[in-house]
């Protein structure tokens, strides 16, 4: 059996034993509206569907053509190409020179192996003058003052860094 919304229009399809002779109460699952279904003649029920059939052919779905895509002239990675968008020239007999070249190249540290050594040789350099401390105070003794005040400087960062980690 198929039922149709009288607020919104929607149809639903419902088996014929769901809806018994004294009536039941329905609601569309599109707009919400409730009423009291009585079941349909067959004939009313056929003019239903005959008029759902005529909706379904009246209106055809319409398929979109998409337009064929045009094919590149040359291809994008061809020497003419890349040297008249790009103006890269490149000569075919050189490319395995130039595979050579880029083997034997030497291969950089990066910015984060640079900052670790940085890091560290820092690291490094603080622990050796903080072993050599009484050395250098008995070499140096007006640098007394300003080790106590890098040492001092140090603790309190590392005071700091210990302060964060553990509140997170």
């Amino acid at each position: 059996m198929i039922l149709n919304c009288n607020a919104c229009g929607k149809k639903f399809v419902v088996p014929d034993s769901a809806i018994t002779s004294s009536g039941r109460m329905v609601q569309c699952g599109s707009c919400g509206n409730k009423w009291k279904q009585f079941p349909i003649k067959k004939s009313e029920n056929l003019e239903i569907k005959t008029k759902i059939e005529k909706e379904t052919n009246q209106k055809p779905k319409k398929i979109k053509k998409s337009k064929p895509k045009k094919k590149r002239e040359i291809s994008l990675y061809s020497p003419e190409y890349l040297a008249k968008k790009h103006g890269i020239k490149i000569n075919e007999t050189n490319i395995d020179k130039k595979i050579d070249k880029d083997i034997n190249k030497k291969i950089g540290f990066g910015f984060y192996s640079s900052l670790l050594i940085f890091i560290v040789s820092i690291i490094f350099l603080s622990r050796l003058i903080y072993f050599t401390q009484e050395l250098i105070i008995h070499q140096f003794p007006f640098l007394g003052f300003y080790l106590d005040y890098f040492f001092e400087s140090i603790r309190n960062v590392f005071e700091l860094w210990k302060n964060l980690v553990t509140s997170y």
